[in-house]
């Protein structure tokens, strides 16, 4: 069938023997972006135990304006590059590929790797939530080389269940994004203004822990972890940017769906600390995460309407249920957008008859079953896909740079001015120092260590190995350091763009 045939509306980015069908809107971006504040519930209970609720407030906060920041910058690669998925990866592959090629796949993989870890962090927090509210008595389970109980149980049956509603198609995920984003709205409504009106808020819970370190470098230093933590959960706005090819107007669309994400998360990442922190002493926050990072949340709710927490926390768990749809339809993309630009096997860029690459999301399934039965610890989890992810928007950051230099002529339908290319090298900075600070210093937190950053560099290695396999054996080409070609741009696809309505050049 030819997907042309629907009428104007409907255009396509072609691909292989099945294609990517441009039938998305900004919304639709926006609404895989309200992942993000389940991401935020899922970290900030170990954030409030370790800088008390004021500190997390500030470094939330702080986090979340990099994020605003960066998501800015990501306008003008995402409509560079209007036929290619993959996203923020796809800047940087671009961005380096003429001064270090391995850049490209460490970036691609490393990208990957911090959004399917969000399928197995969520899947087992739902389990220990479903578990602590209303199983609490089930506590069977071994820890044999797997590990297997209910949490991970109910992890595995969702990550499951994403997998088979993305697999057939764009819509019914993005429809499964609409109805848990409407449901997460009424959890954010009672975690960040109900406490002030049924007067469970009281600003003495309000604590201030990060200054009370031994010294003032120590103090920095656990800023700088949370830091490069918290860049997991606040970066993922930069979703919105993977389905640049899949927006009617790539223009229009990929710039609002990154504004108005990431202002939207701004807002929920102070709220929602302030919020939450101000119901319970900060000692009984950290003592409920001995049981799970989310138990405090299941605390506050009995705390200030009773019994209904029973019908709030299945909204709490539509919104993780939302994160792990989110983080499918982008890992996957991610894993296709690679493999269509050279940097990992040809096997990954495929699209099957729904036209959505269903071998990426398998892969997601299966290593994040993995993830599950062998580490059984979200904290862990996430300590190791952070390297690379945060290390991606390095390379992103300054890939955007390179390509001023390395391609001024280049269509920038969305071009930005020059002090956003100022923010781009400061941020770029930023986050490496994030890294070189955080990542070597994780366990100064209480959780995780030398073990997860040591998983973390071997995902980077195996991108690197995966990328000389495609090169040498699939491709029959010799691997370079440097690729010094530069493709020219389809100018008859920017031509095409340009039609659609309100496109056109802008500068920022």
């Amino acid at each position: 069938m030819d997907p042309t045939a629907a009428g104007a509306d409907v255009a396509v980015a072609g691909i292989d023997e099945h294609q990517l069908i441009k039938s998305l809107h900004w919304y639709d971006g926006f609404v895989v972006c309200l992942a993000n504040p389940g991401f935020l519930i899922s970290d900030l209970g170990y954030a409030i135990g370790d800088l008390g609720t004021l500190g997390a407030v500030v470094l939330w906060g702080i986090s979340m304006v990099i994020a605003v920041v960066q998501n800015q910058v990501y306008t003008e690669p995402a409509t560079m590059f209007p036929d290619r998925a993959g996203g923020i990866s796809i800047y940087a592959y671009e961005g380096w590929r003429k001064y270090f090629t391995f850049f490209g796949p460490m970036a691609a993989v490393g990208y990957w790797g911090g959004w399917t870890a969000v399928l197995s962090i969520f899947g087992l927090t739902v389990g220990q939530l479903i578990q602590a509210q209303w199983f609490p008595k089930t506590t069977w389970g071994f820890d044999n080389v797997i590990h297997m109980n209910l949490p991970v149980l109910i992890g595995i049956a969702l990550i499951l269940i994403v997998w088979a509603v993305n697999a057939v198609g764009v819509k019914p995920a993005v429809w499964v994004g609409y109805v848990t984003g409407a449901l997460l709205m009424i959890p954010l409504f009672i975690f960040m203004f109900l406490p002030y009106l049924t007067g469970t808020w009281h600003a003495s819970n309000l604590s201030w822990q990060l200054g009370h370190q031994a010294s003032l470098w120590a103090s920095i230093k656990l800023a700088m972890v949370w830091l490069y933590l918290m860049g997991w959960s606040a970066y993922g706005v930069e979703a919105a940017a993977t389905f640049a090819p899949e927006y009617l107007d790539i223009h229009r669309d990929t710039r609002i769906a990154l504004r108005r994400a990431a202002m939207f998360s701004l807002a929920v990442y102070v709220l929602l600390p302030l919020g939450t922190g101000g119901v319970l002493p900060t000692g009984e926050i950290s003592k409920s995460l001995s049981v799970s990072g989310v138990q405090f949340f299941v605390i506050e709710l009995n705390k200030m309407i009773g019994g209904g927490a029973n019908f709030i926390l299945p909204l709490l768990i539509a919104s993780f249920i939302l994160s792990m749809n989110s983080a499918t339809m982008d890992g996957s993309r991610a894993l296709y957008g690679i493999s269509k630009s050279g940097m990992t096997i040809k096997w990954l860029g495929h699209i099957n008859k729904h036209h959505v690459p269903s071998r990426g999301m398998t892969v997601d399934m299966v290593v994040n079953i993995a993830l599950i039965l062998l580490l059984g610890s979200t904290i862990d989890i996430l300590a190791a896909s952070n390297l690379g992810y945060i290390f991606t928007h390095v390379l992103a950051l300054t890939g955007v740079l390179l390509l001023r230099k390395a391609r001024p002529n280049w269509p920038r339908p969305l071009k930005l001015s020059t002090g956003w290319l100022y923010a781009a090298g400061i941020l770029a900075l930023g986050n490496l120092a994030f890294i070189v600070l955080g990542a070597p210093s994780f366990s100064i937190t209480g959780y995780g260590g030398y073990l997860e950053l040591l998983m973390g560099i071997a995902l980077e290695i195996i991108a690197v190995l995966l990328y000389i396999y495609r090169r040498v054996v699939e491709d029959k080409l010799p691997v370079h350091m440097r690729d010094p070609s530069v493709d020219e741009p389809d100018m008859a696809l920017f031509e095409q763009l340009e039609l659609a309505p309100g496109a056109g050049a802008a500068s920022s």
